[in-house]
C-alpha cells in the first residue's frame, strides 16, 4: 500500500480527508468504525462502502499498525511483545492478565504501551534509558499497539497504561490524539477511567493534560521527596524540581477531581526511611492520592546497568516498615506485583533485545 497512513486519524481528520477525496461526510464515520471498533485494516473488507469507494481509498491511502515480530511469555502469564514500526525501529508493549475470576478467565486485561522509541530522561533505575531517544511515536503507532495486541490476544483489552518506553508527556499531542480515538463513544475502545498516564513529572504538560478533559488517571514517578535524592535517581528533577512538580499535581487534582497515584520505588537506605514515609504522608494530605510501592527490578540486561550498581532494593524489613508507616496514617497503599520480571517485562525493564522468539505471519511463536 502507498499513500498516507489513515490509521491513527481522528474522526474529524477522516471527515476532512474523505471530503477531499469527494466522499460524503458519513463515510468517515463508517471508516472510523471499521478501524477502531472492528479492527479492520483492509479497505476491501469495509463492506458498507461501495467498491468504487474502497478502490479509491486503497489507491490513495494505506492502513498500517506496528507489526508484532516476537513474543515472550512469563511464568505468571504476562506477555512482552516486540513491535516493528514502518521505518524499521522497534518498541515493546506488555500484556498483563490479572484478577482471575472463578471460571479461570482474567477479569482485567491490561496493556502497557510505549509512546517513544527509547527515552531521553535517563532515570537511573530504568532500562529504556540505555536506548536514549530515537523519536516520538505517532498517534497511529501508539494506538496501533492496542490494535495489534487486541487482535493477537483475541480478547477485549480492558485497561491501558502509558508506562512503556518513553515519557508520554513529552509526546502529549500524539498521546491525546490516541486517547481521543480510544475513548470515542462509537468504538469499543477503553474508557478514560481505565486509562493511566504515567509521567516522570513535566509540570506544564501535567496541567495541559488536566485541561484536556480526557478524564484519565495520572501516575507520577515520585520516588523521593528530597530534591537531592530525586535528582540522583531522575535527572529531570534538576529541570523540574519538587517545588515546580507538586503544584502541577495539585492543579491536576483540583481540575479533574481525580486522585493522583504517587509511584515509589523503594531503594535500600536511600528513600525508605521513616522520614521519607512521613514526607509522603504529608503530601497525601496536601494532594489526595494513593501510593503505589514498586519493587526495584534489576536491569543487568542493558548497558545502563553501571548506573544501578549502587542501587539496591529495600530489605524486606525496611520495605514492610515503610508500608506500615504509611498505612498507620491511613494512606492508601498498593504494592505493585512484579509481573513479567522473568522476561524483563516488569516496571523499568523495557529495552530492545534481539533474543526473542519470533512470530510468523500466522501469529505462531517459533
Amino acid at each position: 500500500m502507498t499513500g498516507e497512513n489513515l490509521f491513527g486519524k481522528s474522526l474529524d481528520e477522516l471527515q476532512k480527508i474523505l471530503a477531499e477525496a469527494g466522499m460524503e461526510t458519513y463515510r468517515a464515520n463508517q471508516v472510523f468504525t471499521w478501524l477502531y471498533d472492528k479492527h479492520i485494516l483492509d479497505f476491501n473488507k469495509m463492506t458498507n462502502l461501495s467498491k468504487a469507494h474502497r478502490d479509491a481509498l486503497a489507491a490513495r491511502y494505506r492502513l498500517r499498525v506496528p507489526a508484532i515480530v516476537s513474543e515472550q511469555v512469563s511464568s505468571d502469564g504476562t506477555r512482552k511483545y516486540l513491535l516493528a514500526l514502518e521505518d524499521g525501529l522497534k518498541v515493546e508493549a506488555v500484556y498483563i492478565p490479572s484478577e482471575r475470576e472463578s471460571a479461570g478467565e482474567p477479569k482485567r486485561r491490561t496493556i502497557c504501551v510505549s509512546t517513544q522509541v527509547g527515552c531521553p530522561l535517563d532515570c537511573a533505575f530504568c532500562a529504556t534509558a540505555a536506548m536514549k531517544l530515537k523519536r516520538n511515536l505517532t498517534a497511529g503507532e501508539i494506538l496501533g499497539q492496542w490494535t495489534a495486541l487486541q487482535k493477537h490476544v483475541g480478547q477485549r483489552i480492558t485497561n491501558l497504561v502509558f508506562m512503556g518506553m518513553g515519557e508520554p508527556l513529552l509526546n502529549l499531542d500524539n498521546v491525546l490524539r490516541a486517547m481521543e480515538i480510544l475513548t470515542h463513544d462509537t468504538t469499543t475502545g477503553i474508557g478514560g477511567r481505565h486509562i493511566t498516564v504515567s509521567t516522570a513529572g513535566i509540570p506544564h504538560e501535567i496541567q495541559r493534560l488536566a485541561d484536556a478533559g480526557v478524564n484519565v488517571k495520572l501516575a507520577v514517578s515520585l520516588h523521593s521527596l528530597d530534591d537531592a535524592v530525586r535528582s540522583q535517581l531522575m535527572p529531570i528533577n534538576r529541570k523540574y524540581n519538587l517545588a515546580a512538580l507538586i503544584p502541577s499535581m495539585e492543579y491536576y487534582y483540583r481540575k479533574t477531581k481525580k486522585r493522583v497515584t504517587f509511584e515509589y520505588v523503594l531503594f535500600d537506605n536511600l528513600n525508605d526511611s521513616e522520614r521519607d514515609a512521613a514526607r509522603l504522608v504529608k503530601l497525601t494530605r496536601q494532594i489526595p492520592g494513593k501510593v503505589n510501592i514498586i519493587p526495584f527490578h534489576k536491569i543487568d540486561h542493558t548497558s545502563n546497568k553501571t548506573r544501578t550498581m549502587n542501587l539496591a532494593p529495600s530489605t524486606p524489613e525496611r520495605f514492610e516498615a515503610f508500608i506500615a508507616r504509611l498505612r498507620s496514617d491511613n494512606v492508601t497503599v498498593m504494592v505493585r506485583n512484579s509481573s513479567g520480571v522473568d522476561i524483563d517485562a516488569a516496571c523499568g525493564q523495557l529495552a530492545i533485545r534481539s533474543s526473542l522468539r519470533h512470530i510468523d505471519n500466522h501469529g505462531i511463536v517459533a
